[in-house]
């Protein structure tokens, strides 16, 4: 964080604001936005609201790989992140129950839980497709599909 602080600082993104010591506390800094700071948040925030990010999670990137398991550990593993899926959206769910903010100091929280609900129902429906046999593979399968010999 504070090599972050620092680049700003360097990069006149931000200036101290004031520097505080409150009884029993270590000193406080306090930064402020410079303009140019302002100006680099505000045209980052434009084009992070408006323009879909080529993101590269790890999940995808294991799907990729999933032929090379058999079907039904395939399953398994899926079944084990529907459970931690579940339990965090248990616990994000939980932690904003008794929160009481206007909905514009939430829409982050509410981005999160979507995403979670969306995963999770899309890993059971992958598992029940891995379970009930509409999404299989075999060794055999693999090398007449790709040509390349088993």
């Amino acid at each position: 964080m504070y090599q972050t602080i620092e680049r700003l600082r360097r990069d006149e993104l931000i200036r101290v604001a004031e520097t505080r010591r409150e009884e029993g506390r270590p000193e406080r800094t306090v930064y402020a936005l410079t303009p140019a700071g302002r100006r680099t948040l505000d045209g980052w925030l434009a084009d992070a609201l408006a323009t879909p990010a080529r993101e590269f999670p790890e999940f995808p990137a294991a799907l990729s790989f999933l032929p090379i398991l058999p079907p039904e550990e395939a399953a398994r593993r899926l079944d084990e992140r529907a459970g931690a899926i579940e339990a965090r959206l248990r616990e994000r769910e939980a932690a904003l129950a008794g929160v009481r903010l206007p909905r514009l100091f939430l829409v982050e929280d509410e981005y999160q839980l979507t995403l979670l609900r969306a995963e999770l129902d899309w890993v059971r429906g992958l598992v029940a497709d891995l379970r009930s046999g509409a999404l299989t593979w075999s060794g055999e399968w693999l090398a007449d599909w790709t040509g390349t010999p088993t």
